[in-house]
């Protein structure tokens, strides 16, 4: 906690110190202390910019990405190109079948309305999905291609994926994925935060009151303080992702179809893998990690995967 606090000071000092100096109102941010979700936060609740972007692999890997765009001529000569992240493989349905022919696994093909009713129905009754769609994200978050999906309101789907799926420590919390439409009926002073590198606190109207004050560690972080216990942090904090149709139409599907059956189109979005595993990137990948995580259905394109 400390050095996170004098990190966030460090930080806020070189920001104000950049807009002194150049007067720029938009600032763009890289480099490993960028994915710090909660410095860049205060930097954007000060007021010192407009704007912030940064850019969803800021750690050394992006820097690749300047390199790629400088050898393009972007910066003078096509000035507003909208940012992908999706920039890895993608795979087709026939070759999702294919690795599902050879994995002994129970499937059934959906099309597209089939398949976001049916999942939705299945997250609604409290099931963890393996979602596997598109193309791979580039950078460390998963955006939601390659994404373990789960209800927010769920109280114990947060335990369930850090002890048996994520088997990581019990006070790492879990980002939501929201309709960036909706995002402001959840948090304040939210904007559209399409890679998850910023943290807002959830309204008061969704939190609940804490009535153990006990001050041991374990014991604070298992009561629920919200309505979506998931994604509530113990400072009722959240990493927030949003989505729009335009930079992840079946993902936007899903959470509006979840919204029709729920009333909220919200979700936990966590990377698809185990600890200490990469990001699953192809079919047999994603099989592989649904066959030993402890997942309840895998989604792969337009399959719907079961153990039996």
């Amino acid at each position: 906690m400390a050095i996170q606090r004098v990190l966030e000071d460090i930080v806020l000092v070189m920001a104000a110190t950049a807009r002194y100096i150049t007067g720029a109102e938009y600032l763009c941010m890289a480099g490993g202390v960028a994915l710090n979700c909660v410095a860049n936060s205060k930097v954007l609740l000060s007021g010192l910019f407009k704007g912030i972007f940064i850019q969803p692999a800021a750690g050394d890997a992006g820097g690749a990405l300047g390199a790629a765009l400088a050898y393009r001529g972007v910066m003078s000569e096509e000035r507003g190109v909208e940012f992908n992240p999706y920039l890895g493989p993608a795979y087709t349905n026939s070759e999702a079948l294919k690795a599902l022919q050879q994995s002994g696994l129970q499937y059934t093909e959906k099309a597209d309305d089939e398949l976001y009713a049916e999942v939705s129905k299945a997250l609604a009754d409290g099931k963890i999905i393996g979602w596997f769609n598109g193309a791979m994200e580039w950078g460390p978050r998963a955006l939601g291609n390659r994404s373990i999906l789960a209800d927010a309101r769920n109280p114990n789907a947060w335990s369930r994926l850090n002890q048996l799926i994520k088997q990581r420590e019990n006070f790492r919390p879990f980002a939501p994925v929201v309709l960036e439409e909706d995002a402001a009926l959840y948090f304040n002073d939210v904007i559209p935060s399409p890679y998850m590198l910023f943290t807002f606190q959830l309204k008061e109207e969704w939190r609940l009151p804490v009535t153990n004050t006990s001050t041991h560690i374990n014991e604070q972080l298992n009561q629920q303080r919200s309505q979506f216990p998931a994604i509530t942090h113990v400072d009722y904090s959240a990493r927030v992702q949003t989505v729009n149709k335009q930079q992840n139409e079946p993902l936007y599907n899903l959470l509006t179809e979840f919204k029709k059956q729920t009333g909220h189109g919200m979700l936990v979005n966590t990377s698809f893998n185990r600890n200490n595993e990469p990001i699953v990137c192809t079919p047999q990948d994603a099989i592989n990690c649904f066959k030993t995580a402890g997942l309840d259905v895998l989604v792969m394109e337009n399959y719907i995967v079961t153990l039996s």
